[in-house]
């Protein structure tokens, strides 16, 4: 079985190799974020940064950029990216990154979080953020989001009113909620275009899933606004 580029690579970098190995030490046991959420990140944003970013810059702010697990409940979420930013300071500059290199890092790991509604100000920051998003959304999104909600206490979805015809969305007590609150309009929040075009694709996916799981519990899908367009 061929190596895979990315373990090559951070396995040749001794900064890469010890920032992979605090991300490791720091695993609480939550699947959506664990070490294999990192590098699949790290090969979105190198993929998405292109010949504009750096390569080890984008693998560092990929690694980092959930170094901080603040669970999705907590009042303190919204502060969860620049509490990652703050803690990659240090680390980064052991790795040996130009203090240049650490404000542009640090600032694509403050920038990318969702609930902070960020514009990220530089390619890096742009290309992180994209591929962290590209994580809610596509079979990863599905499993993520079961996931999540487990870890939350949520129920899959509300048994009487699954698509929230008559109440309102719930995405704490209830799973499926979710995808109305955050994962389905997300593909147009991002930043680049072939970030975009794989968020569409997966949003397709989930629209199948939905329409799969309507028919296994009796109730047609239907979305939370206007009937989505079957993709």
């Amino acid at each position: 079985m061929p190596a895979d580029p990315l373990l090559s690579f951070i396995a040749n970098d001794h900064g890469l190799r010890a920032l992979l190995d605090a991300v490791r030490s720091r695993d609480d046991g939550d699947a959506a974020h664990d070490v294999s959420h990192c590098l699949r990140v790290a090969r979105w944003t190198i993929r998405l940064g292109g010949a504009d970013v750096d390569r080890r810059e984008a693998v560092a702010a990929a690694l980092l950029h959930d170094f901080v697990n603040v669970p999705k409940n907590s009042p303190d979420r919204n502060r969860a990216s620049a509490l990652c930013a703050e803690a990659a300071r240090p680390l980064l500059a052991q790795a040996e990154f130009s203090p240049d290199a650490v404000v542009r890092i640090a600032d694509a790991i403050e920038d990318h979080s969702y609930s902070r509604g960020a514009v990220p100000r530089t390619l890096l920051g742009a290309a992180l953020q994209d591929a962290d998003r590209l994580e809610a959304l596509g079979a990863l999104g599905i499993l993520r989001t079961a996931s999540t909600g487990a870890r939350m206490g949520a129920h899959y979805f509300n048994v009487d009113d699954p698509w929230a015809s008559e109440r309102e969305l719930d995405d704490k007590r209830f799973s499926i909620d979710h995808f109305f609150t955050k994962l389905l309009p997300l593909a147009e929040t991002l930043r680049t275009e072939a970030g975009r075009a794989e968020a569409r694709r997966r949003t397709a996916l989930m629209h199948d899933f939905l329409h799969a799981l309507g028919e296994e519990i009796g109730a047609p899908y239907r979305s939370a606004g206007p009937t989505p367009r079957r993709q």
